[in-house]
């Protein structure tokens, strides 16, 4: 919603630069005009997004949709055509890299809750904001000590229906060494630590991506590597791993919570590449 917020104001703001007052409802010619200037600075994705703001708002306003105009499709086309752009994936963190991103993490308060949450992360193939969404009454134990993890909504799954995964030894292991520090008094699984205290909120979605990225570096991967890892780094990785161990796509969608085949195979077709170097 910030970035449809956004994308609206930037329509509105290309408006007025070029003396159309009334931005809303919007033409259909000057809905081209714009779409077709953006495309000259942004990639194809922005565009597109930005195409989905002024739709929504007008519906939001209950105003006459431009948006669906022949004329706007055929736009939108001449932007994807002239910056064929592949999108930007995320290097994969691998069990290989997982392993050493665990083994680097120092033996204090934030090494035990970035050990915990890496090793879910990986384990549930998580998006940022479901990882730090999960709270304690989402995990239950089973008879094999491992736990049960009720993911509650996700991108995919706006309405929360949920999705249900599970961890290994291991992965439970460290979480309850974590929750016995965090103590049993804040609701939220992963939360900020200030002077060695937990502190009761949720972390921010940059923490993830800061973590990755600090275990990146303490375990000496050039800066590139570095760089290319990202907060979804873990969904990918795990995703990868899945494939090289004989698992077919509708496995690893059921998972992972996909509902697109076509993202999932821009993460799967880098697993045979994506070693440890």
């Amino acid at each position: 919603m910030r970035s449809y917020r956004a994308d609206v104001e930037a329509f509105e703001n290309w408006c007025v630069e070029n003396g159309i007052n009334a931005p809303l409802p919007a033409a259909v010619e000057t809905v081209c005009r714009f779409l077709e200037d953006q495309g000259a600075s942004k990639a194809p994705s922005t565009v597109q997004r930005r195409l989905y703001a002024i739709r929504k708002v007008h519906r939001l306003l209950r105003l006459p949709d431009p948006t669906y105009d022949e004329d706007v499709n055929l736009a939108m086309r001449k932007v994807r055509r002239q910056k064929p752009i592949r999108p930007r994936q995320a290097k994969g963190l691998t069990r290989n890299y997982l392993e050493s991103f665990l083994e680097s993490e120092p033996d204090t308060p934030w090494g035990l809750r970035n050990r915990a949450m890496l090793s879910l992360g990986y384990e549930l193939m998580t998006r940022r904001s479901e990882l730090i969404a999960l709270r304690n009454q989402d995990l239950t134990e089973r008879e094999d000590e491992t736990l049960r993890v009720l993911i509650r909504r996700s991108k995919a799954d706006p309405f929360g229906s949920g999705r249900i995964a599970f961890t290994s030894q291991r992965t439970a292991d460290l979480l309850k060494e974590w929750l016995a520090y965090r103590g049993p008094d804040i609701e939220w699984l992963f939360c900020p630590i200030y002077q060695r205290k937990a502190i009761d909120r949720c972390l921010e979605t940059t923490t993830i991506r800061r973590v990755i990225k600090d275990a990146a570096q303490r375990c000496g991967l050039r800066a590139d590597q570095v760089a290319s890892f990202s907060g979804h780094s873990m969904r990918v990785g795990a995703a990868q791993d899945l494939l090289k161990r004989g698992f077919d796509t509708a496995a690893i969608m059921r998972a992972g919570g996909w509902k697109s085949v076509n993202v999932l195979a821009r993460y799967l077709e880098k697993a045979e590449h994506n070693v440890w170097a």
